[in-house]
């Protein structure tokens, strides 16, 4: 077993040898990765149950799960420690204080080393069996960022708050208008992202305005961008669900900001190393 240095004040990691990939020698995505960053906050009733359904999830990619806690109060952290012990693909970040999603995200991004890197959150709203509908465009090479819409195709969806929904689509529509996307979902968790295109960009949100900054400069980069229905088992505030109307204030300030100020910068794969 290897364990990482501490790091010095800003957060602690903890990285274990990756799990050993249990695929058909024959697959042709053999020695491929996916990095599953997921921002933690508070989440000790859930966060087994999550990390249980991503290792048990059937993809043709090895997995590495990155775990980064914002400073959770509840006895997140000693269970994080409990699951680098019980999982080695699992690598645990702690944040000094309370961040926010968006500062979560940006650290475990950083950390990455997949050719894939995918959100998922820590509750039970996202479900992992369908990572292979969204990595699917990536696989095959189609893409280069796939959105797991919630309001696109025949899965199954939770039946909640009708004025929240309304409010997604009218900030998607917004997002839409400002990056020329023809999104259905871009408020949504699943994002997934060739590697080398999420750690390029300047993140700056540190709350849920991560996901108008990450769509608008994703648009500017010009790149592949897929969308596939995925399920969704929303939860109520009383089940922990934590943005509000604050957070939707914000992501019209994002899509503002980022619309007036962020260039079209058209994104340029790197050439592999022929040395």
């Amino acid at each position: 077993m290897f364990i990482e240095d501490r790091f010095p004040c800003c957060f602690c990691g903890v990285e274990l040898s990756p799990q050993p990939s249990a695929l058909s020698p024959q697959s042709s995505v053999l020695l491929m990765k996916l990095s599953i960053v997921i921002p933690i906050y508070n989440e000790i009733r859930t966060l087994r149950t999550i990390v249980e359904r991503v290792q048990a999830v059937d993809i043709p990619l090895e997995k590495e799960l990155i775990c980064v806690d914002d400073f959770s109060k509840d006895g997140t952290r000693d269970l994080l420690a409990q699951l680098g012990q019980e999982y080695p693909n699992i690598r645990v970040f702690l944040q000094p204080k309370n961040c926010g999603k968006g500062a979560a995200l940006r650290e475990g991004f950083k950390h990455a080393t997949g050719d894939f890197v995918i959100v998922q959150d820590a509750d039970l709203e996202y479900d992992p069996n369908d990572y292979g509908k969204v990595l699917g465009p990536l696989l095959d090479g189609r893409a280069d960022v796939v959105f797991g819409s919630r309001f696109l195709g025949g899965d199954a969806h939770r039946v909640l708050y009708f004025w929240h929904s309304m409010g997604n689509r009218f900030l998607t529509l917004l997002s839409n208008m400002v990056s020329d996307l023809n999104l259905t979902d871009m408020e949504t968790c699943y994002k997934v992202f060739k590697r080398e295109i999420i750690q390029s960009m300047k993140l700056e949100q540190d709350r849920f305005g991560f996901e108008p900054e990450v769509t608008i400069k994703v648009a500017r980069m010009g790149v592949r961008v897929y969308e596939v229905g995925i399920s969704y088992d929303g939860r109520t505030y009383a089940e922990g669900k934590k943005i509000g109307w604050k957070d939707g204030v914000q992501a019209l300030w994002c899509l503002t900001k980022y619309g007036f100020t962020v260039p079209r910068n058209p994104y340029v794969p790197s050439l592999p190393d022929k040395t």
